[in-house]
């Protein structure tokens, strides 16, 4: 393929992403999905290789791209086929988040894969949200091993009903298609069938032998393009290692370290020196920390360079098996996808500032302020949501604020939303003026939330940055540590409580680094 036939064939197939996000968007019934964009969509090769994504989450894109060949491989797929799994240790990332597979077909042979992922306020635990201080698995709600929800077209009803809440009924005749906790599933079935209809007319266009050049030179091309910007990198071994809060289990300053190996046009990531898995629910499975580290590398090039799989085929990874980034089934995992994700960037960011220093941004908030809420009874409700922050400074000027930065690329949900669908009133929300780290170029500020609970209810926070900073670069200062108070009192960064009418939750998140001395 020329250049202009190469480019036309990645934008294709990253505009069918980027409309199986939209039919998802719009078909949802949660916030979650609707409003904060908590969802992802991308495009696999027949042996599970990733093709193409929109730009959606990184730690749902990264994790599903390092695991999606083992999910596919040794099944007897058939047209109408929708695959659904959220196992963590088997390429997830945490049980809210779900992953729905759909294969696509011209005539009988199999060309590639649809999916999409999403996240579901309520997955089962007993905890609001299904965010949890857990110390295992099984206390994260429900685990669902990869199985059928739709095969040969026919919905699997048991299962269906299983996900909507309701008793199984093996007898029942149809999926429970009008129960509003199985509409975010309905909806991302409907985008990942339509994401198949769009691939197989374009596959139609030319044959399948013609994808499967296609997709050897668009993956060719994007390992020339990560192998050419490894070669700006300084060769060397560079070494970093930052700490986690807590585990919220009584375990504090808990260490994330990796080595860099740079070598000419290839780089090596070794974890080596990370703490073992800890009892609380800050672990994560390898998937996801390669999801964080293939982020960071993602970023070092331009917007046109194609999200395929042969863009890290020059970045190999090592991580002790047990450790805190390759956790052992039935750690606890729920944290592990949004905080520990989060710190893993700011080691692999500060191993890179050593190879190349002018490219790297000094550390962001580094957590995604979790945030779950809910109370059962007559009107049972869940919310979930994660908070923006400051955005490291840089040697081309200041961080951002108030955004969300990193391995989350969600959007707040919106005051009139969160109003309307809970019993909450937001008292404020506004910047953290002054949060952001000083030096020449100062780090973006975090912001304030506060909300008043306007009926009982019980909630949990998964914080991180409370205790460390999040660190500058080239003289410049960290950021402000961020903070949770109920009613004035501190909490912290792992809690789960309860609140009564007219308590106050105020959240401020961490500012961002700052870059240069003064």
């Amino acid at each position: 393929m020329n250049p202009i036939q190469l480019s036309i064939f990645a934008n294709r197939l990253s505009g069918i992403c980027d409309e199986m996000g939209a039919l998802l968007r719009a078909s949802a019934l949660s916030p979650n999905i609707k409003d904060r964009l908590d969802f992802s969509c991308a495009i696999f090769d027949a042996g599970g290789g990733l093709c193409a994504q929109a730009a959606h989450i990184p730690v749902h894109l990264g994790s599903m791209a390092y695991a999606m060949a083992d999910l596919v491989e040794g099944r007897h797929w058939r047209p109408g086929d929708l695959l659904v799994v959220n196992d963590p240790y088997l390429g997830g990332t945490h049980l809210p988040d779900v992953t729905v597979v759909a294969p696509v077909f011209l005539g009988e042979r199999l060309v590639a894969f649809t999916v999409t992922r999403a996240h579901h306020a309520n997955i089962g635990a007993n905890s609001p949200g299904s965010m949890p201080v857990s110390r295992t698995l099984d206390e994260e709600g429900l685990v669902i091993a990869p199985q059928w929800l739709k095969r040969a077209g026919a919905w699997q009803v048991p299962l269906c009903r299983r996900l909507a809440g309701l008793a199984e009924d093996p007898g029942a005749d149809a999926a429970p298609l009008d129960v509003p906790r199985f509409a975010d599933f309905a909806a991302q079935a409907s985008a990942c069938q339509a994401g198949a209809r769009r691939l197989a007319e374009l596959v139609a266009e030319r044959g399948a032998d013609a994808l499967d050049d296609a997709l050897t030179a668009l993956n060719d091309y994007g390992e020339r393009r990560m192998r050419q910007r490894l070669t700006d990198l300084a060769d060397g071994v560079y070494r970093f290692t930052d700490l986690m809060d807590d585990d919220g289990q009584g375990q504090r300053d808990i260490a994330i370290a990796v080595t860099l190996t740079v070598d000419g046009d290839r780089a090596h990531l070794d974890f080596t020196g990370t703490a073992a898995q800890v009892a609380g629910n800050i672990n994560c499975p390898l998937s996801v920390a390669a999801a964080a580290a293939w982020y960071c590398f993602r970023c070092l090039l331009p917007d046109d360079a194609p999200s395929c799989a042969g863009l890290f085929r020059p970045i190999t990874l090592a991580a002790p098996a047990g450790s805190l980034v390759n956790a052992r089934r039935p750690g606890a995992v729920a944290a592990g996808n949004v905080e520990t994700s989060s710190r893993i960037v700011d080691v692999v960011l500060g191993a890179l500032a050593g190879a190349l220093p002018a490219a790297i941004p000094a550390a962001s908030q580094g957590t995604m302020n979790n945030l779950a809420m809910g109370e059962g009874g007559e009107r049972p409700w869940d919310y979930y949501e994660t908070m923006a922050g400051g955005q490291g400074a840089h040697a081309g000027g200041d961080g951002l604020s108030a955004v969300h930065s990193h391995m989350t690329n969600t959007l707040n949900t919106p005051i009139e939303s969160l109003e309307e669908h809970y019993p909450l009133r937001v008292l404020r929300y506004a910047l953290r003026r002054g949060s952001g780290g000083p030096g020449r170029h100062r780090g973006g500020d975090g912001i304030e939330r506060e909300l008043q609970f306007l009926a009982p209810a019980r909630f949990t926070l998964l914080t991180e940055r409370r205790r460390h900073r999040p660190w500058g670069l080239d003289g410049g200062g960290p950021g402000a540590a961020g903070e949770n108070r109920l009613n004035g009192e501190t909490l912290p960064p792992k809690h789960a409580g309860r609140a009564v009418a007219g308590d106050r939750l105020w959240l401020a998140s961490p500012g961002g680094g700052g870059y240069g001395a003064m």
